[in-house]
């Protein structure tokens, strides 16, 4: 089935947190809990208001698939607070999900495929993203397999995270 991915705004919040709620219940059914916790982003206010803060101040994006929505990204000019910016212009990949019943069906690759066409249409050659290392850096190697090279490592606590980078 083919994917389609469109802009997303104000409407699609509803859509977004359930991807990332969803996201949530996949890794925890793998014994994942240390990537995004186990509580639901629906019912952690802090990660609804970064997800109504998207909409408005970054481009968020999702993913449909016989127009259900099956992922999310939003792209931003700069990462979150935890990873310094570069020095150049750049487009930040956060919060990309794939809802768990869609996982394997190539939701993410197709979405990072579009960041780096977005990234293009703007004029600028980097890429980035950051992610959970741990779990014996699964989540790093898919990443390389969409063409990105691990850069710096970083932790918020006692989360290991890793950014990594593409030339576009």
């Amino acid at each position: 089935m083919p994917i389609t991915i469109r802009k997303a705004g104000a409407d699609d919040i509803p859509a977004m947190l359930a991807i990332l709620d969803s996201a949530v219940v996949w890794l925890n059914a793998r014994g994942i809990t240390a990537q995004w916790g186990t509580e639901p982003y629906s019912a952690r206010p802090k990660a609804v208001e970064v997800v109504r803060a998207y909409v408005t101040e970054c481009s968020p994006w999702i993913a449909e698939i016989d127009g259900v929505p099956a992922g999310t990204m939003t792209l931003a000019p700069v990462p979150g607070a935890h990873v310094p910016p570069a020095d150049e212009p750049e487009v930040f990949v956060r919060s990309l999900a794939t809802a768990g019943r869609h996982h394997g069906r190539g939701v993410g690759g197709a979405l990072l495929a579009h960041a780096v066409e977005e990234t293009r249409r703007q004029g600028v050659s980097l890429l980035r993203v950051d992610c959970f290392a741990g779990s014996e850096g699964r989540l790093v190697r898919y990443y390389e397999r969409q063409g990105f090279t691990p850069t710096e490592t970083f932790s918020v606590g006692d989360w290991p995270g890793q950014v990594l980078a593409r030339r576009v």
